[in-house]
């Protein structure tokens, strides 16, 4: 596995640096980088953290590039980056704070609805109770990981080298 995320590593910062191979190239068919603007929301108490949370972009420069599809034209894998910074404010005290999760993921989706991220960099997860292998939360995920997501959205974390820190924390 570990040896498969650093092929993955060095496949997309290849991709991302611009000396693309071929198949990169191909995938100007599907229009090559477009913006991917990252949606604002708001979680209830107890959905991810004790409170109340809103999430919402302050600078969002995020892109992504399909790098090939499905025979039905829906993607099978996709490359995100860009710059994304993410204020979260507890609706309960006003308490905010801005996170980081400007990273890169080359993301591989299944036809029964599952996905993998092949991630490097910061980028931000949700987790509900009984979710994944981490706690209910929100989780600034940073370093060399993958997150396979089941059709049901249970996420697998797989650590190369990394962090996590839960963003409810910082909101208490």
């Amino acid at each position: 596995m570990r040896r498969a995320v650093i092929a993955i590593v060095a496949v997309v910062g290849t991709l991302v640096t611009g000396a693309a191979p071929v198949q990169a190239a191909e995938a100007g068919v599907h229009g090559g980088w477009v913006p991917a603007p990252q949606a604002g929301y708001e979680q209830p108490a107890g959905a991810r953290c004790d409170f109340a949370v809103r999430s919402e972009p302050v600078l969002d420069e995020v892109r992504k590039l399909v790098l090939d599809t499905y025979p039905d034209g829906k993607p099978k894998r996709e490359l995100y980056a860009g710059d994304l910074i993410v204020k979260f404010t507890n609706l309960e005290t006003g308490a905010s704070k801005e996170f980081d999760a400007s990273g890169t993921a080359m993301i591989d989706y299944g036809t029964d609805g599952s996905m993998t991220w092949y991630a490097v960099g910061p980028a931000i997860f949700g987790f509900r109770v009984d979710g994944g292998n981490l706690p209910r939360g929100i989780w600034v995920i940073d370093g060399v990981y993958t997150i396979a997501f089941t059709p049901t959205y249970y996420k697998t974390v797989t650590m190369v080298h990394g962090t996590t820190d839960n963003v409810c924390t910082h909101l208490d």
